[in-house]
């Protein structure tokens, strides 16, 4: 038998104090991450690099480009953060010695962390791993570029494929998408399948686009901000800066989460070192809700359900700017309140207060991150905040408007070159054109239909562009299950990570070492979350002696040897110039791409930041949809195996998140103090449940999910909504089923069913 969510116990409005270890986000301990990093050995060469001119490595709010290391796009200055310093800090390591991969086997280097995967150093000469052997070996390059070769030239296309990550450039990008599609092959998978897809295509299916319609500028002219599911602290530190300043010019930050993440409430910002050094940090949240985790459709239903009585609905803006409405408008009607406040466990007060601050609000940006698309409904968590911004009136109009805010530096870049297997069909065309011929219309997979053919069997060369498609993954006993049932992977990197020790090949798999972006030879450009498009000027390697190559000379040389000279003179491919004249004649949005080498102009991606309420849909209209409310049950302990006689528990819905002190897959500091959680083997609990379980603070427990188990974990009380729990990815990972979201097939990494047991 099933349970419902507990119900809730409402939080104060405004929020309440942030606990005493953790007052405020960032402030002292930002100071002291700068201050250890320039002291540190390899201080003065990262202050050379975060003044280079390329973008930042973090994420897609990162700075960098033409207008140097610590500006923004509008050349405001002191924009950089430590999850910046962090990220070069690990790139300016040493070469890993000789010695790790000759003198410590397979087996040794699959007992290490994430952070101690990294801490191995630069990788700096390719290496194979051949089936039978217990070690990685040197290889040379022209052997690589063989093997890879023979692995990609098949007559079934469909049986070959690619994983990326947002850590390179658009030029490599583009180019490994021409390199598939020209072989007849659309399984281009890549790391947005894990984590925006859902944005993508539920922004895509309201508004015809499925990026940000909001840029800097834009919100800067915001007196209303909506943060759900965000861990802006930790993870786009920068965004802090217009949350602060938004504050400071009177406006509303209405933040969703149920987490009370202290950096939500106040942030000390290095932007503002007197406010953040002696006053403690500045004032973020207004408001702070904290839902049931996977209940955000039905948040922003009591919200639209709110405005419209209290006649806050803009019918007139509506009427003439959107499809659909109409049935919305019924549905909004029709959902009575008990209905949405049981899924949502938020009180119908809270929920008509916090329409009635939005209502007042003159221009709303509406943001969020993985905590709503992180769920089986994360496409439809999505359409229902596009549904509110529209019904509000809060789209395309300066402050106003719909922004995901996306994490790897350049993962839209990735789609906007076509590393996607929802290609757009004006770039499919002009495709079709450039090659001369019709592209596959087979269907494509992306990550998850990747690993699950991968498992079946129907996957023989993977070519892996940064990332760790084993880390990523769900059920990680199954990711390395399909890994290993591929005949060839090669991984192009520039340090070593988990998965290139656990997801080994049946026969053979390469590790090859490539330049970073600032180490690249050639200028590249990278797309920031706000269709920025940024330039980075060459760079140079501290790794004097290493073997490394850029990635767009690898990929041009591969479809050298697979495609030979038509349609296109591929190995031609290794000019970044010329890749950027083919980017500017196919990519939707792209045409100033084609002068930026002369002009050194970075530019605003065209048709996605909306001026006007006409988008880029095909009635120019944007088209609202129904949002179903949820299903949102737990399971009862019988459904783990039950408790053993004696043994306490509950059943917890777990969201899976990253620490402060981490990028993606990447651990630089195992603990995380802002939570309280010293080490990674934690479990955040509400002290509710702690009460109700008969369980105890700093207990260790197991952990049970429906894949597998985690013991030894230690129970830290915090400010999390009874019900639910949060532990740390990639490690919980091993815990969860892949159950995705069907429209978007992204993971549901934010609500997995566990048995904690004691």
């Amino acid at each position: 038998m099933a349970s419902a969510d507990p119900a809730p116990s409402t939080p104060p409005t405004p929020p309440p104090a942030a606990p005493e270890d953790a007052s405020s986000g960032g402030g002292w301990p930002l100071i002291d991450g700068w201050a250890r990093a320039t002291l540190s050995p390899s201080g003065p060469r990262l202050w050379q690099t975060l003044n280079h001119k390329s973008a930042c490595l973090s994420c897609a709010w990162g700075t960098g480009g033409q207008n140097g290391g610590f500006r923004d796009e509008l050349g405001e200055p002191l924009q950089r953060c430590l999850k910046s310093v962090e990220a070069i800090g690990a790139e300016l390591q040493p070469a890993v010695p000789a010695e790790v991969f000759a003198g410590r086997s397979l087996a040794e280097l699959q007992q290490l962390s994430s952070a101690a995967c990294d801490r191995l150093g630069r990788l700096d000469r390719p290496l194979i791993h051949r089936a039978g052997s217990t070690h990685y070996e040197p290889i040379s390059w022209e052997e690589v570029h063989g093997l890879v070769a023979e692995a990609f030239r098949t007559p079934a296309p469909e049986r070959v494929a690619s994983y990326s990550s947002g850590r390179s450039s658009n030029e490599a990008a583009y180019l490994l998408q021409l390199l598939l599609r020209a072989l007849g092959c659309n399984n281009l998978a890549d790391c947005s399948d894990l984590c925006h897809a859902p944005s993508t295509i539920g922004l895509g299916r309201v508004f015809g686009s499925g990026t940000s319609m909001v840029n800097l500028e834009s919100l800067q002219h915001a007196d209303g901000v909506v943060l759900v599911g965000s861990n802006a602290p930790a993870n786009h530190p920068r965004l802090m800066n217009e949350l602060i300043r938004l504050r400071e010019r009177g406006g509303t930050v209405i933040v969703i989460n149920p987490v009370l993440e202290a950096g939500l409430l106040k942030f000390g910002s290095p932007a503002f070192p007197v406010r953040s050094m002696l006053g403690g940090g500045s004032e973020i949240a207004s408001l702070f809700l904290q839902p049931i985790p996977g209940s955000d459709t039905a948040v922003f239903l009591g919200l639209q359900k709110a405005l419209l009585e209290r006649g806050a609905i803009d019918l007139a803006f509506v009427k003439v700017h959107a499809e659909g409405w109409q049935e919305l408008i019924a549905q909004i009607e029709g959902t009575p309140w008990e209905a949405i406040t049981a899924c949502c466990g938020l009180s119908r007060e809270e929920l008509e207060h916090t329409a009635a601050r939005l209502a007042a609000c003159r221009a709303v940006v509406f943001a969020w991150a993985m905590g709503i698309t992180h769920h089986a409904n994360g496409t439809t968590n999505v359409q229902a905040i596009a549904n509110t911004a529209v019904l509000s009136g809060n789209v395309a109009r300066p402050g106003a408007g719909t922004m995901p805010i996306r994490g790897h530096s350049n993962v839209q870049g990735f789609g906007s070159m076509g590393v996607t297997v929802h290609l757009r069909e004006p770039m499919r065309l002009a495709l079709e054109q450039l090659l001369g011929r019709p592209l596959s219309r087979t269907p494509g997979y992306d990550t998850r239909a990747l690993i699950e053919a991968a498992e079946r069997g129907g996957v023989d060369s993977l070519l892996c562009l940064g990332g760790n498609l084993f880390g990523a993954n769900p059920n990680s006993r199954q990711a390395q299950g399909a890994l290993g049932r591929i005949d060839t992977i090669a991984y192009l990197a520039t340090k070593p990570n988990t998965g290139h020790f656990h997801g080994l090949a049946a026969r053979q798999t390469l590790l090859l070492p490539v330049f970073n972006r600032f180490e690249t030879p050639h200028r590249t450009t990278v797309e920031s979350g706000n269709n920025w498009v940024r330039l980075n000027e060459p760079g140079s390697t501290h790794l004097r002696s290493g073997q490394l190559i850029s990635e767009v000379a690898f990929l041009a040389e591969l479809a050298h040897r697979l495609h030979g000279d038509t349609p296109i003179d591929w190995r031609r491919l290794q000019d970044p110039v010329y890749v950027r004249e083919l980017i500017a004649r196919t990519v939707p949005g792209y045409e100033a791409m084609a002068g930026i080498d002369a002009s050194k102009r970075e530019f605003e991606v065209s048709g996605r930041v909306f001026h006007e309420p006409r988008f880029a849909t095909p009635s120019g209209r944007a088209q609202l949809a129904v949002t179903p409310l949820p299903e949102l049950r737990l399971p009862e302990p019988e459904h783990f195996g039950g408790l053993a006689p004696g043994e306490r528990g509950l059943v917890l819905s777990l969201i899976t998140a990253r620490s402060y002190g981490q990028h993606n897959t990447v651990v630089y500091k195992p603990g995380d103090s802002y939570r309280g959680m010293p080490h990674r083997q934690t479990l955040l609990i509400s002290p509710a449940d702690l009460v109700a379980s008969g369980l105890a603070a700093h207990q260790r427990v197991t952990v049970q999910g429906e894949a597998g188990a985690l013991e030894g974990i230690e129970l830290i009380p915090g400010s999390i909504r009874p019900g639910a729990a949060l532990m740390f990815y990639p490690e919980a990972n091993v815990l969860m089923r892949a159950v995705s979201d069907p429209h978007s097939g992204t993971p549901a990494f934010k609500r997995v069913p566990v048995l904690v047991r004691g």
